[in-house]
């Protein structure tokens, strides 16, 4: 399976939003969260023939995924921002997760 650029760009933003959430650790919400966009990813992209068959239903869950990771930060997040602190991981992660839909929506299959 050959790659293309807006789906490298998925990996990298989905690993940097992954790797976000589990830097929060021991909290069970981010580990759970970041374990979420891991699989996600590798359901979207791993040539899994179940997955494969079903790659708009997995598109669906991945940009829902990540929508909703952004609609419950905005309503139950920490909007204090202290550069350093894990206050500040909530504001990056929303970054990296906004690039994450960008390069899902350009990789969508009409």
């Amino acid at each position: 399976m050959k790659l293309t650029g807006k789906q490298y760009g998925i990996i990298l933003s989905d690993a940097a939003t992954a790797i976000l959430h589990l830097s929060l650790l021991p909290d069970i919400m981010f580990l759970l969260n970041g374990l979420g966009y891991i699989g996600l990813l590798g359901a979207y992209l791993l040539p899994i023939p179940f997955f494969q068959q079903r790659h708009t239903l997995v598109w669906w869950a991945l940009a829902g995924y990540t929508a909703l990771t952004i609609l419950l930060w905005v309503v139950m997040g920490d909007k204090t921002f202290v550069a350093g602190t894990s206050s500040a991981i909530g504001y990056y992660a929303k970054a990296v997760e906004l690039v994450l839909l960008g390069f899902l929506w350009a990789d969508k299959k009409s």
